[in-house]
């Protein structure tokens, strides 16, 4: 059993909000965790840009991890969003009995 964090700027809090409790209703997420604003700069369509973020981290098993890319891409308005996932080695086999529990099947 594996699980995965998927991490994904969004440019609103309603926006992550939104994501999340798409997420979690479809059981594609276990939970999230949305964070303070960050300052972003990146390039853009040939400029260079400054955005204010909201980092929204869900927590998922490795097999969602397709179908989670597929919603958040859905949701979310930028044109690329940025999702990115980690693995998770190391965590508790409680806590990832409990994420499989809340998670559906692929």
């Amino acid at each position: 059993m594996q699980i995965i964090d998927i991490l994904v700027n969004c440019p609103s809090i309603e926006t992550a909000d939104t994501i999340s409790a798409a997420l979690i209703d479809q059981r594609l997420v276990a939970c999230s965790n949305r964070y303070a604003p960050i300052q972003s700069s990146y390039h853009w369509q040939g400029k260079l840009e400054y955005a204010e973020e909201h980092p929204l981290l869900l927590k998922t098993r490795a097999d969602l991890a397709q179908p989670v890319e597929d919603a958040i891409r859905k949701l979310h308005p930028y044109e690329v969003p940025p999702i990115l996932r980690t693995r998770v080695d190391g965590a508790n086999t409680d806590y990832i009995a409990w994420v499989y529990d809340v998670t559906r099947a692929p």
